[in-house]
C-alpha cells in the first residue's frame, strides 16, 4: 500500500524533479518520523488489540534470521560436496 502511494507521487514527476522531491525522504529526521509512525501503527493494530501475531511475527522473524546467518556455512558445504563429486 505503501509503496502505491509513492508510485502515484513520483509518477506525474519529470526526471529532473524526482531528486528535489525525494532528498527530504532521505533526512534522518524524517526516517526516524517514519519509522516512529510505524511503531505506532504496528502498537495500535496488534498490541492494544490483543492479537497474538506479534509473538508469530518474533518466531517467523527468528526463524528468517537463522536461517539467513547459516546459509554462508550451508552454500560452503554444499560447495564442498560439489567439488568432491565432480571428481578433484
Amino acid at each position: 500500500m505503501a509503496m502505491r502511494a509513492f508510485y502515484n507521487e513520483i509518477k506525474g514527476l519529470k526526471v529532473k524533479e524526482l531528486p528535489k522531491h525525494l532528498k527530504p525522504m532521505l533526512s534522518l529526521s524524517y526516517v526516524k518520523e517514519a519509522v516512529s509512525r510505524g511503531m505506532d501503527n504496528y502498537h495500535r493494530k496488534y498490541i492494544l488489540t490483543s492479537s497474538p501475531d506479534p509473538l508469530f511475527h518474533i518466531c517467523y522473524g527468528g526463524l528468517i534470521f537463522s536461517y539467513l546467518v547459516a546459509l554462508p556455512e550451508e552454500r560452503r558445504h554444499l560447495k564442498h560436496k560439489m567439488h568432491e563429486q565432480a571428481g578433484h
